[in-house]
């Protein structure tokens, strides 16, 4: 194998080159030379197609008999493989017969194809039983990203996948390696989706409680002993048998770890092997060392392990529960060097990793997280406008939410892009939606003292080509002295990862804290407990986007907003996309 010949690298041009991306699809719109979705046919690109099946199927991922939504009936669903300027075509026949479905391909900008980024509610119709919807995008650049489901909380049953996007041919990396392996982190439930949502929204309220199982590219090891009299639960099925990931003595393998879990934050790690991370969302890092990895819902980074290490025996990849108290068993794997049976437990307990508290050890790892210095794209150095999103949780009218600035978020029946390229009226509350908060008096250390929140559908809308600062700021929730983590998704770009912090974040003084200089680019970042993020962004991509966390039972409590910009500059929408709420299907002759 050539070494790095599959890598995850940013578009090798600087913050023009976005900018750039966008000017060349329009341009070649004008030009006739896309295709009648608006994606950009390249004279050396492939198109890569594929058919799934999603429905339910038995399956024991942790040993443990229950019904999970399939892809093609697996899970995890199979990956996409596909290079830089590839369009990728999907065929999905949504088999569920009870249920719609929608798929988000998530870290892809869908940059002139915006009704394909697989948001139910924003940018299209969910698909129904019995219907087929297909999606097709071109993967821009290259990198390690995901999909899953984007309607209600059909993730948690198992609908998601990797995807990775490989370098031109003769592209350089500024890392090498022998392998290219992926592991895909996911938490696991025995309860139904249905189950979930109907407690979460239940009076009084019903919590998820912690997941059963930890699952490595899905598969994990639950206690049978733990199951009820009426289950199935079977150690000896060969389905959750330890994911093993076999390697020669002195190479150098990559490993691509992505977390598509529905509420924890994961550590992970390597026994007795270091790791230097050298990707995150798809955008070259400053190579730093680390024993284990912080990794939390949505994100991807790539690191790199050589086989050093005694070659006469295995060793424990593990993946612990962070940011909450534990309460489910490690997710555990083998590495397996060769020669060794790969059905050969390590002499050693699996890894603890750090304390699950450790709120400093998380910190650290975010703070290193830099450009690497060969492809550093500086932000602006001023924004146009910030927008200061209060996270808590919330009472309306006796149901637990979460909310921004006192908002709880609601999905109108019509999804946004349709309504507002279409020009429907009272599809959502057109009033703008809250920028900010009482940052100098609001009590982030304690209940607020009025908890009651409000419902709204409201979005903010952003002056095309502006550029655009966010502040996450968590608080305390319900409960005293207790605040929470919250990993933070944004559809349709990158952004500019500024700045974290601890404690109460105040405009006047805390921007000068604002890394300018050497930012990563990421597309979902962690949001500490008690704590502040900043990022900044250019609303320079067509469109109506989900800006999210993603965890997703706090999402499906309302932890979320839409940005729209340069709607005026969509193309025509596909029929496909169409047909629920107040949208109508186009008249024909």
């Amino acid at each position: 194998m050539r070494r790095g010949s599959e890598s995850s690298m940013l578009l090798s041009s600087s913050l023009r080159g976005a900018q750039q991306v966008v000017l060349l699809f329009a341009a070649m719109n004008l030009l006739g030379c896309c295709d009648s979705h608006g994606g950009l046919l390249m004279a050396n690109a492939s198109a890569r197609e594929y058919r799934w099946d999603v429905s339910y199927q038995f399956k024991s991922p942790d040993c443990f008999r229950k019904l999970a939504i399939t892809i093609n009936g697996e899970t995890p669903g199979p990956t996409i493989d596909a290079q830089q300027g590839d369009t990728v075509v999907v065929v999905v026949n949504n088999s569920l017969l009870t249920e719609n479905a929608a798929i988000h391909w998530h870290g892809i900008r869908q940059i002139g194809t915006p009704w394909f980024d697989g948001t139910e509610g924003v940018t299209q119709c969910p698909i129904l039983p019995g219907d087929s919807f297909v999606y097709r995008f071109v993967v821009d650049r290259p990198g390690t990203y995901l999909y899953h489901a984007h309607y209600g909380m059909q993730r948690s049953a198992g609908l998601y996948g990797l995807i990775r996007v490989a370098v031109p041919d003769g592209t350089v990396e500024p890392f090498a390696y022998d392998f290219d392996h992926s592991l895909l982190l996911n938490d696991w439930w025995h309860q139904s989706t249905y189950e979930q949502a109907a407690g979460l929204a239940s009076v009084p309220f019903v919590w998820i409680e912690e997941p059963q199982s930890l699952l490595i590219n899905g598969r994990g090891q639950f206690n049978c002993s733990l199951a009820g009299t009426t289950d199935v639960c079977n150690t000896t099925a060969p389905e959750c048998s330890p994911y093993v990931l076999s390697v020669v003595p002195g190479k150098t393998y990559r490993l691509r770890i992505a977390s598509v879990t529905s509420l924890s934050a994961l550590n992970f790690q390597v026994e007795g092997h270091n790791m230097t991370v050298v990707e995150a969302d798809g955008h070259y890092v400053k190579p730093f060392v680390i024993e284990n990895l912080n990794i939390y819902s949505g994100e991807t980074y790539s690191v790199l392990i050589t086989a050093d290490q005694d070659p006469s025996r295995n060793y424990w990849l593990a993946a612990n529960v962070i940011t909450r108290e534990p309460r489910t068993p490690a997710g555990t794997g083998i590495l397996n060097y060769l020669h060794n049976s790969p059905d050969e437990k390590p002499p050693t307990a699996p890894p603890a990793g750090p304390m699950w508290n450790d709120t400093e050890h998380r910190l650290k790892q975010s703070a290193a997280l830099r450009a690497h210095p060969d492809h550093i794209l500086p932000p602006p150095a001023t924004a146009d406008r910030m927008i200061l999103l209060l996270n808590t949780q919330n009472l309306v009218d006796g149901h637990t939410r979460w909310a921004l600035n006192n908002v709880s978020f609601n999905f109108p029946h019509t999804p946004y892009l349709i309504a507002m390229k279409q020009r429907l009226r009272n599809v959502f509350d057109e009033r703008p939606a809250p920028e900010t908060y009482d940052y100098k008096h609001y009590d982030i250390y304690n209940p607020s003292s009025n908890p009651n929140a409000t419902i709204g559908t409201s979005i903010y809308r952003l002056e095309f080509n502006s550029t655009v600062d966010v502040v996450l700021q968590s608080a305390n929730i319900l409960k005293p002295n207790k605040s929470e983590t919250h990993p933070w998704h944004l559809h349709g770009h990158d952004f500019w990862v500024l700045a974290h912090g601890s404690g109460r974040f105040d405009p006047d003084i805390d921007t000068a804290r604002f890394n300018l200089v050497d930012p990563i680019l990421k597309n979902t970042v962690d949001l500490q407990p008690f704590g502040w993020t900043a990022i900044r962004f250019r609303a320079d991509n067509p469109g109506v986007w989900a800006f999210h966390c993603h965890v997703e039972s706090h999402f499906f409590m309302g932890m979320g907003v839409v940005l729209e910009e340069g709607i005026d500059r969509v193309g025509e929408l596909p029929d496909s996309i169409m047909g629920c709420g107040k949208s109508k299907l186009p008249k024909r002759s």
